[in-house]
Order: C-alpha cells, then structure tokens, then sequence
C-alpha cells in the first residue's frame, strides 16, 4: 500500500488542471471536487480513477483525504480553507493566499490552532533558477542588493475577480522578498484599467526596503508579447532570470560601478550561464506539500509566506486606490 499522503484537488478549471495532473503523477490525488460537469470530465480526462466530487463537503468525507489543495477564485479561499483546517485537513492554497490581509491572519492562525499545514502556492519561489539565483546571492556572488525589478507581461488570461496586480504579482512579491529577506518599509503603486473599467489591467509597484534597497514589479495583461523577467543588480555582479527563455535561464553579468576620483567607472566584463537544475516548479511544489503532510514539517512557502506576501499586495492595492500615495507598513 502506498506511504504517499492521500490529496484531493478542489477546482479543475484554468490553473486547478496542473495540480490535478501533478498530485497524480506523483501519486498522490484521491479525488477531484468541481461543481461543474467540464471540470470534473476535465480531472476524469487527467487522473482516471480519482473520485469525483461535486462538493467540499462530500470531499470532506472522505477519510483519505489528508490534505487538500484549494484552486478556486481568491474570495472563496478564506471559507474553504477554514472549513477544511476545521475538518482536521492539511491545506494548500493557491495564490493569492485572500485578497485580505485579516482574512490570511484568520486562516493562519487556524492553521496553527489546528496544528495543520498551511502553504501558498507561490510557485516561482520554487524555480529551479529561482534556487540557484538565492545560491548566488547568499554566497555573496552578487555582493549587496541594490535593486531589483520584475516583469510579468502577457496579452491575457484577463481576469473578472481581482486585478492583474493580484492575479500576476504575487509571484514576484514572493520571490522579491525572499531574496531581500526583509519587508519593505514602504510602498507606492499605480495602475490603470482599459477593460471593465473598475480592474486595473496595468501597474507598476514600488517597493522601498531597508538599507536602501529598492525593487518595482510591472504587471499587465495587456501586452502583445509574454515577458518574465527578473533583474537583480548587486554592487558587484548583476543576475538576470529569463523564466521565457529555452536556454540560458540564468545569468550572471561581471557588471559592476565604482567611483574613482570623483567620477563613476564601469567595470563591463565577461556573461556566464548558470548551471539550473531540471525540473517543473509545479511538481516540486506539489512534492513539499506531500513532504510537509508526511513529515509535519514547514514548507517554503508556508502561510508566513502568504501573509507576509498579502501585507505587501494590500499595500500596493492601497496606495494605488490613493493615486500612488506611498503607503508604510507595519510588521506582523
């Protein structure tokens, strides 16, 4: 009999497929739970053999189920993840952890109440270029971090529920603040919305960190061409991460500005390419997931993660409904 954690999968639409087909290909996924007829042909299509459910409280049922991994709109997460942390279940949760940074506070602290999981899916953080850009900058290979920007461009998927700040830049937050390993002071954001008219389709967040670091994050989803893209300039070499390139996804630029004098010089030498370990992010993020249900260990991105990721989304949010007013925040 297997020793892999049994997992159910609740959403089978636009991003709940690929958990879907990885649970199963790891062997994990027990059932699939959609309330529509074209997600679960959907999930019987990618995992034949897992139960299909029409609903949370039918999964729930279920005594194999030991966790359960939420791909549903943002504001259903807070219900259900409350209701299957109650139910003695181990959760994952996609990102945006809430579109509130009270309501991840709740569902933290359930989860700690309960002595549960919790994880965000926070995938980039589990990027093989990702892991080794962080190899790099704790080796002290860039020197110190003085600025770091991110685009995440692409002509859709437009979304109904919650802008494209919420919907592309999680990601980014997540990754941004790992590798500064602080929250940022402060926080401006503007954003413009062409399509309904209330959803900002386009902004661009500046995040303002101690020691005078600084970071901004563009997203759209309105642009003609896809773009990922994440620059780290250090005082000493400069790291560019190219999640659309085939090859070469990491590189390391010799780049480096020094006063001599009075006057600036630049020191241009040699690009190299960082050797990235294979594999898909989703699949070792589906795989801590197991590894944390089977041993009670913490994930990478736990609810910690989430919440601090939702602090600073909350702040953008607000700062840009002020017009791009700067915003402090305060530390959990």
């Amino acid at each position: 009999m297997s020793t892999t954690p049994g997992v159910a999968v609740v959403g089978c639409g636009y991003w709940g497929k690929n958990l879907v087909r990885n649970f199963h290909q790891l062997g994990a996924l027990r059932a699939v739970c959609d309330a529509t007829e074209s997600g679960r042909a959907r999930a019987r299509e990618l995992a034949p053999g897992a139960k299909l459910c029409d609903s949370v409280e039918e999964l729930l049922r279920l005594p194999e189920i030991a966790g359960v991994a939420l791909a549903t709109p943002a504001v259903t997460h807070l219900p259900l993840a409350l209701q299957c942390l109650a139910a003695g279940r181990d959760v994952f949760v996609e990102k945006p952890m809430s579109l509130r940074s009270e309501e991840g506070r709740e569902m933290l602290a359930a989860a700690r109440a309960g002595h549960r999981v919790l994880m965000v899916g926070h995938i980039l953080e589990y990027h093989p270029a990702i892991l080794a850009l962080r190899g790099l900058i704790d080796a002290g290979k860039l020197g110190r971090i003085r600025y770091i920007y991110s685009n995440r461009l692409n002509f859709g998927k437009i979304r109904t529920e919650e802008n494209a700040l919420w919907s592309f830049a999680p990601h980014d937050v997540a990754v941004i603040l790992r590798l500064v390993g602080a929250l940022p002071e402060e926080v401006s954001c503007r954003g413009a919305a062409f399509v309904h008219g209330h959803l900002a389709d386009v902004t661009v967040s500046t995040l303002h960190f101690p020691e005078n670091i600084h970071a901004h994050i563009f997203v759209s989803w309105l642009n003609p061409f896809k773009e990922q893209k994440l620059v780290v300039v250090g005082e000493e070499r400069m790291a560019v991460f190219n999640d659309m390139a085939k090859e070469e996804k990491l590189l390391l630029y010799n780049q480096h500005v020094t006063v001599e004098n009075g006057l600036p010089v630049l020191h241009n030498q040699d690009i190299e390419a960082v050797p990235v370990a294979a594999g898909e992010p989703l699949t070792a993020e589906c795989a801590d997931f197991l590894h944390c249900i089977a041993t009670r260990s913490a994930p990478l991105s736990g609810g910690e993660t989430g919440l601090r990721v939702l602090q600073v989304l909350e702040a953008c949010q607000k700062s840009m409904d002020l017009h791009g007013r700067g915003v402090r925040l305060k530390k959990i």
